[in-house]
Formats: C-alpha cells, sequence, structure tokens
C-alpha cells in the first residue's frame, strides 16, 4: 500500500483539504446559526445550542444498521514513504494529525511492522457524536476528491495520494495491520446502539439527580422539624425559668420585710431603753436636790447625806457609764443594721445581675438556635443561590459567629454547675463499679442483667463456630487454642488493627480489613471466627484502650446492650424480693 507521493501531487491534496476543512466549518457555523450570512452578535448564542445539538445527535448515514468500529475510527492508506537505510519511512503521526486538523482527530497513529512504515494510518476521533460527524466530514472530504474506498478498491496503487475513509466491520476483519490494530482497540457498533447506549446513560443519571433532590428535601424537612422542636422546648424552659424566677423575687422581698420588721424592734427597745435611763437620771437629780436641802438640819443628817450622796454619786456614775455603753450599743447596733441593709443590696444587685446574664445566656441560646436552623435551611434550600441568598448567608454567619462569642464570654458563669454535674457523674460512676462488684458476687447462671467482661473472647462461641468445620473433639482443642493466642494479641498494645473514619463530624475507630493477622484468621478459619475476635478486639478498644485487659461491666443480656444503672437496681431490688419471699 506505500507508494511515494510526488510533492506537487502531495501539495494539491493538502490544498484540497484545507479547503475542504474550511468549506465543512463554513457548513458547520451555517447549521449553528440558522442563516449563514446573519451577523455575529445576534446569531452567536444560537449557534452554541445548535452546536451543541450537532454533538449530541449523529448525521445522517445511509444505513444505521451499518457496524461501525468504536470508538470511531478513520483508515488513510497510501501514506507516501521512502526507504532509508534498508527500511520504509513515512511522515509522523503529529505531522498527518496537523494536515487534518480540519477534521479535529485526536491522534493519528502510523502503523508499522518489521520493515517500517507500512504506508497506512489510523485517525482516531474520540466516543461522541461531534467525533462521528467529523469521521463522516473525514470521509465525505476523501470521496468527494475521489480518493475514498471505493476510489481505492479500484485504483490501489496505480494512483498516488492518500486514501481515507471510516473504518466499518469490513476494516476491522480485514487481514494486516489495520485489521489487528482496529480489532484490538475498538468494537463493532451500529448507530442505534450507540444511541441506546446513551440513553440508558442519561436515564440512569437523571434518576440518580432525582434521588439526590428527594434525599436533599427530606433533610431539608428534618432541619425543619428539629428547628420547631428546638423553639417548641426553649419557649417552654422560658417560661419555667420566669416562674422560678417570680417565685424567686417573692421569696426576696418577704425577707426583706422580715429584715426591716427585726432592724425596727431593735430600734425601738433601744429607745425604750434609753427613756427608762433618762427617768432614773430626773429621779436621783430630785434626791440630790431633797439632800441637799437637808444638810443644814444636823450633822449627823450631814454626814448621812454626804454618804447617800457619795452613794448616789456613785450610782449616778455607774448609770452614766451604762449610758454610754447604752449608745455605743445604739451606734453598734445601728451600724449592724445598716451594715446588713448595704450586704442585702449588694447580694440583691449580684443576684439581679446574675438572672440579666442568665436571661441574656438563655435568649443567646434561644438566638444561636434560631440562626443555626436558618443558616442549615437555607445551606439545603434547592436551586443555585444568588447574590442576595449569599449575602443573607453571610450576614446570618457573622451574626452567628457574634452570638457565639458572647455565649462564650458567659460560659465562666456556670462553672460552678458544671463542677456539681461532674460530682454528680463521679458519685453515679462509683455507685455503678459497686453494684458490678456486687453483682458479681451474687449472679448466678444466664440472668436478664448481669456482668459482662467486655473484651473476653467467648470460648463456648468459638467451639461452636470451629465445630461448623471439625468434629466436637477438635474444634473444642482448636477453640481453646485459638482463645489462648488471640486473648494474647488483644493484650499487646503495639498491635492497633483500627482505622480512623469520620461519623457525623466526629472520629471513630473501625477495624482495619487490611490487617494481615486478621485477613489470615478469617481465610482459615471463616467468617463466624473473625467476627467473634473482631467483636472483642471493638470492645477493648472502647472500654479499655490503654490496659488492653477485659473489664466488667452491666449488661442487659435481653437486648444485648450495656445495662442501665436503673435496669440493675430494679433488677437487685427484684432478686432481693424474690429471696424474701422464698424465706
Amino acid at each position: 500500500m506505500s507508494t511515494s507521493e510526488p510533492s506537487g501531487g502531495r501539495i494539491r491534496k493538502e490544498r484540497a483539504c484545507s479547503k475542504s476543512g474550511q468549506n465543512i466549518e463554513s457548513l458547520f457555523q451555517q447549521h449553528a446559526t440558522g442563516v449563514g450570512s446573519a451577523a455575529y452578535p445576534q446569531g452567536r448564542d444560537e449557534a452554541a445550542r445548535q452546536l451543541q445539538l450537532i454533538a449530541m445527535e449523529p448525521q445522517a448515514v445511509q444505513n444505521r444498521d451499518d457496524l461501525f468500529v468504536w470508538p470511531w475510527m478513520g483508515v488513510l492508506v497510501n501514506v507516501p514513504t521512502e526507504r532509508k537505510n534498508g527500511r520504509h519511512v513515512g511522515e509522523s503521526g503529529n505531522r498527518l494529525k496537523e494536515k487534518l486538523s480540519c477534521f479535529c482527530p485526536q491522534k493519528v497513529i502510523p502503523l508499522w511492522n518489521y520493515r517500517g512504515h507500512t504506508g497506512n494510518a489510523i485517525v482516531e476521533f474520540g466516543k461522541d457524536w461531534t467525533a462521528f460527524n467529523n469521521a463522516l466530514a473525514f470521509e465525505n472530504h476523501f470521496e468527494s476528491e475521489g480518493y475514498g474506498k471505493l476510489d481505492w478498491k479500484a485504483y490501489k496503487h496505480r494512483r498516488p495520494g492518500m486514501f481515507g475513509w471510516v473504518a466499518r466491520a469490513d476494516d476491522q476483519k480485514y487481514p494486516g495491520p489495520i485489521g489487528d490494530y482496529l480489532h484490538k482497540n475498538g468494537d463493532l457498533k451500529t448507530i442505534a446502539d450507540v444511541e441506546n447506549e446513551e440513553a440508558r446513560k442519561t436515564n440512569k443519571l437523571v434518576a440518580n439527580l432525582a434521588s439526590q433532590i428527594e434525599v436533599k428535601r427530606r433533610h431539608v424537612e428534618e432541619l425543619e422539624c428539629k428547628y420547631n422542636e428546638t423553639t417548641t422546648s426553649l419557649d417552654m424552659i422560658m417560661e419555667q425559668k420566669d416562674q422560678l424566677l417570680r417565685a424567686y423575687n417573692e421569696e426576696i422581698h418577704k425577707m426583706q420585710q422580715l429584715a426591716r420588721r427585726h432592724s425596727q424592734r431593735i430600734i425601738d427597745e433601744n429607745q425604750k431603753l434609753r427613756s427608762e435611763l433618762e427617768s432614773k437620771m430626773q429621779n436621783l437629780d430630785l434626791r440630790s436636790k431633797q439632800l441637799d436641802e437637808l444638810v443644814a438640819r444636823s450633822e449627823s443628817d450631814r454626814r448621812n447625806l454626804e454618804h447617800e450622796k457619795e452613794k448616789n454619786g456613785v450610782k449616778t456614775k455607774h448609770l452614766k457609764m451604762a449610758t454610754l455603753v447604752q449608745q455605743k450599743a445604739d451606734e453598734n447596733v445601728l451600724k449592724l443594721v445598716e451594715k446588713h441593709k448595704l450586704e442585702k443590696q449588694v447580694a440583691l444587685d449580684k443576684i439581679i445581675k446574675l438572672e440579666h446574664q442568665l436571661d441574656a445566656k438563655q435568649k443567646l441560646e434561644l438566638e444561636i438556635k434560631q440562626l443555626q436552623g436558618k443558616l442549615e435551611v437555607m445551606k439545603h434550600m434547592p436551586g443555585e443561590e444568588d447574590s442576595e441568598s449569599k449575602k443573607r448567608i453571610d450576614e446570618l454567619s457573622e451574626e452567628l459567629q457574634d452570638k457565639y462569642d458572647e455565649m462564650d464570654a458567659m460560659e465562666s458563669l456556670y462553672h460552678t454547675l458544671l463542677i456539681k454535674e461532674r460530682k454528680s457523674n463521679d458519685e453515679l460512676q462509683d455507685a455503678r463499679k459497686k453494684l458490678i462488684d456486687g453483682l458479681q458476687t451474687i449472679t448466678t447462671g444466664r440472668a436478664n442483667i448481669g456482668i459482662k467482661r467486655m473484651g473476653e473472647l467467648d470460648l463456648k462461641s468459638l467451639a461452636i463456630a470451629c465445630g461448623r468445620k471439625l468434629s466436637k473433639e477438635d474444634a473444642e482443642v482448636t477453640a481453646a487454642i485459638l482463645c489462648s493466642k488471640w486473648e494474647a494479641d488483644i493484650k499487646k498494645p503495639e498491635w492497633h488493627p483500627f482505622r480512623v473514619v469520620m461519623v457525623n463530624g466526629k472520629k471513630r475507630e473501625l477495624i482495619s480489613e487490611d490487617d494481615a493477622k486478621l485477613q489470615t484468621l478469617r481465610e482459615e478459619y471463616g467468617e463466624e471466627v473473625y467476627s467473634l475476635v473482631t467483636k472483642a478486639l471493638l470492645e477493648v478498644n472502647e472500654y479499655n484502650p490503654r490496659g488492653r485487659y477485659p473489664v466488667p461491666e452491666l449488661w442487659n443480656y435481653k437486648e444485648g446492650r450495656k445495662a442501665t444503672l436503673k435496669e440493675a437496681l430494679q433488677y437487685v431490688l427484684k432478686q432481693w424480693r424474690t429471696h424474701k419471699r422464698k424465706r
């Protein structure tokens, strides 16, 4: 098939290819715009749509049942070659591709054998309808120039120049390098086959998109339900808070009234004592005057009067001292009353401040929940986001961040509650531990509630699993060996056959199926034994990842889960009542 083509013939053919390519491009532009002479700005959008339709639909062919080689390929024969150093050489694939650039080939592959260039080449166009139309344009060009497939069969080596056509079934079955390449790199399909395959792919894509839209819609509905539930719950919490605040205010008011009445009673008592002291002072002064009048009556009386006066002086001094002490006591009482009032006012101010901060925190929590709900709903709204939606989402995100900052500033006020909660949790854990210790001593048989050693291999289950392939005696021996070996392996801290995945935004460790030990176990003993070992691994990794030895845990055997403290206490109480009735 390889003959040398004169340079003049090659130049004429290249010009023809270029002219034909220009005609084909002009034809595509006229088909795209609808009017070949229309102005470019008015026809550009319509041309893009029409070209898309051309790319999606094949051009008409004479027989739709013809078997073509797919991906679409073209055959070039009689490619010019020359002999150099004992071998035939010809133009490279890239050079041929440049000559055929008007037909948009993906690549051109010259065919070689032990003698060198065979003078043949394969032109690959691609898999879509645009590539098929380019292949037909390639074939029509060569046919219009008299270098088509029929022309090649008629003239063969008697006519210089390259011949070309679209590869079909007979070309694939033809013996030689062309048939070998087409058979190795392509399949035979009709136009209907390709259309049906693309229709199946399109239907599958549409179904997948519809399913994704339905999932998104359900997710938005779930978010709306959660948002409504959260809003209702927060409203109930706010109502309860208001009731507690009203009761607290009433109690504070009662305490203030009691404090005022107590203070007033102390003041009244002090005033009464002061009045009594003043009355006694007046009586003493009157007595002193009477004694002075009797001084002149007699010396004896005078001495008696002086003695009486001395006594009265001492009493007066004592009374004055008592008066001073009483005055100081009154002053101290007034100071204490005033101090008590100030302390009450400071405490009241602190309480009011804490109430305001509590109100602000709960209000912030409500606003944050509402903003989160709005933001989630807007993020999952179907359809493309416009600039206003994006702006609204940005505003909500910024507002939500501000609320988070305010929320962080208030968290320190509730540190005491966290300490109390931790203390309560510690007490519950201590109670759970004591309950486990007690149940370990009294539990007999297989009860609904009992103690399970998490991370421990079940020898009985291993024997049952091994018994599916071995005899009973061999199964028991094999199970004992496996139990001993794998319990030792599970305790080794350097063996960690887990991989980390993200589940609902949290890290979670799962069994790594690529672990060599576990793969060998599954291959040798089966899936059931593998499941028992991996179950023990997961339990020890959850309950005791550092020590890696089995730990006791309250277990609900009926439901196959961790038992609650309430369930364990109910079980113990039931056992106690049963034992009491038996006695």
